[in-house]
């Protein structure tokens, strides 16, 4: 019986063998800066508060690690969900993504419980007087807003989320200002902030999987990028002041640098800068209709940063006190 030749490669004499295809070798690349980038992130988030604390004389906030990454992950969730309400009309007509509400969802509930169980354990409470604490009770509203807003969606009614998601983002918004000194502008400010921030990031997120999606059909992608791209200006100076008028209420002008917040807050201004480069970016290509889409995948992959950064600034002490000694 005559046998076939064998259909695998061989090296030639002298060769180096068979070398690995260009696309193998891409995704190995891809894939050892996405494991290096999520590992860089989990570091910032659990040592960033102290990091950004030394030298400062402030007190260090027990358990800030773990709180950064909680948090982390309620932000994360609520730019997931309410991202994805918005870049499904921004869709209209033609096949989505895979939903990512319902994960979402519970990713946030189960993050926001667990806060409560670190603000048990550092405060020696246990759960139900923790219920009982400004913060506690906050935090359960969160978590029940996100249980709420899974139900919404495993009725098969996802808009109707909006009004839990509105309540948890209103109560973070209580939570992260608790000072004396007019809260009720504070609480504005983050609501508007929060929402605008979410639909930015959570948008682009849906925009971009619906794009690959549907790559068979540049032109559909196209357009899909192009609506995002043009509400997304609005959402950027809708920040900008949210953020400076927050900035100047704040933080006092001789802590700056002094003082964590203020270093905190320098990092996450530099990374916003460089996503609302990009966003330009991309806007300026689509409106010479030359392709943006990686431009848009660099600001999604910077606003993921801005994301864990923030969550970092919510645990730092407040500067006032610093200012005022």
């Amino acid at each position: 019986m005559k046998t076939r030749p064998s259909a695998i490669a061989r090296p030639e004499p002298g060769g180096a063998g068979p070398r690995a295809p260009r696309a193998t070798r891409t995704t190995v690349v891809v894939a050892g800066v996405g494991v290096g980038g999520a590992v860089l992130a989990l570091l910032v988030v659990l040592y960033g508060a102290g990091l950004a604390s030394r030298g400062t004389g402030e007190l260090r906030i027990p358990a800030a690690g773990t709180t950064s990454l909680l948090r982390a992950v309620v932000f994360t969730a609520l730019a997931l969900h309410l991202g994805e309400l918005a870049g499904a009309a921004l869709a209209r007509t033609g096949p989505l993504p895979r939903s990512l509400a319902l994960p979402a969802a519970l990713a946030g509930a189960a993050a926001s419980a667990g806060q409560i169980v670190v603000l048990a354990v550092v405060s020696d409470l246990d759960i139900p007087a923790t219920y009982g604490t400004r913060e506690g009770g906050l935090l359960l509203v969160m978590a029940n807003g996100f249980l709420l807003a899974a139900g919404c969606v495993g009725l098969g009614r996802p808009r109707w989320a909006l009004l839990p998601l509105a309540g948890v983002i209103l109560a973070e918004a209580l939570r992260a200002h608790p000072e004396p000194y007019t809260p009720e502008w504070g609480t504005a400010l983050t609501v508007v902030h929060l929402t605008a921030a979410s639909l930015w990031a959570g948008g682009l997120c849906h925009v971009l999987r619906t794009m690959w999606l549907r790559r068979a059909a540049p032109a559909d992608a196209r357009a899909v990028l192009a609506r995002y791209a043009r509400g997304a200006v609005w959402l950027l100076v809708v920040l900008a002041a949210t953020g400076t008028l927050s900035t100047l209420r704040r933080l006092p002008a001789d802590v700056i640098v002094t003082s964590a917040y203020g270093r905190v807050l320098i990092a996450k201004l530099v990374l916003v800068a460089a996503a609302s480069a990009l966003a330009l970016a991309a806007r300026r290509r689509l409106l010479r209709s030359r392709d943006a889409h990686l431009a848009a995948r660099v600001e999604l992959a910077v606003l993921a940063a801005v994301v864990l950064i923030s969550a970092v600034l919510t645990v730092v002490p407040d500067p006032h006190w610093l200012s005022t000694r």
